[in-house]
């Protein structure tokens, strides 16, 4: 294989253990699944998940520098939607594989709360 096919490949494995980092985070993922219901905004977001604003809204951060939502100006307040929603496909299929060792996984001492 030539270095630049190697040096591509590399590039797309980091940015796709990336992409799962996103999705490794509980807060971010109550997130995505209620903007896969529909747009909301931060305040919205913060009483459907309990969450503390600057938690929300660092994640919000997050989640639009990695292009997994957008933002749309409404007066003060920000409005924010899922730029694809083949993310819910994504989300769909984690569920499908946890189904049935959900035990195992909470549980699991090698990727521990301290890592999440």
């Amino acid at each position: 294989m030539a270095i630049d096919t190697l040096t591509h490949r590399n590039e797309e494995t980091i940015a796709l253990a990336r992409f799962f980092r996103v999705l490794g985070d509980s807060t971010r993922l109550q997130i995505l699944e209620l903007l896969l219901i529909g747009p909301h905004s931060v305040s919205e977001l913060v009483e459907a998940t309990g969450a503390p604003q600057a938690r929300v809204s660092n994640h919000l951060a997050c989640l639009r520098w990695c292009r997994f939502v957008e933002a749309e100006r409404d007066g003060r307040s920000a409005i924010y939607r899922i730029v694809d929603p083949r993310i819910g496909l994504i989300l769909e299929a984690g569920r499908k594989l946890t189904r049935g060792h959900y035990e195992h996984l909470i549980a699991c001492k090698r990727i521990g709360p301290g890592w999440i």
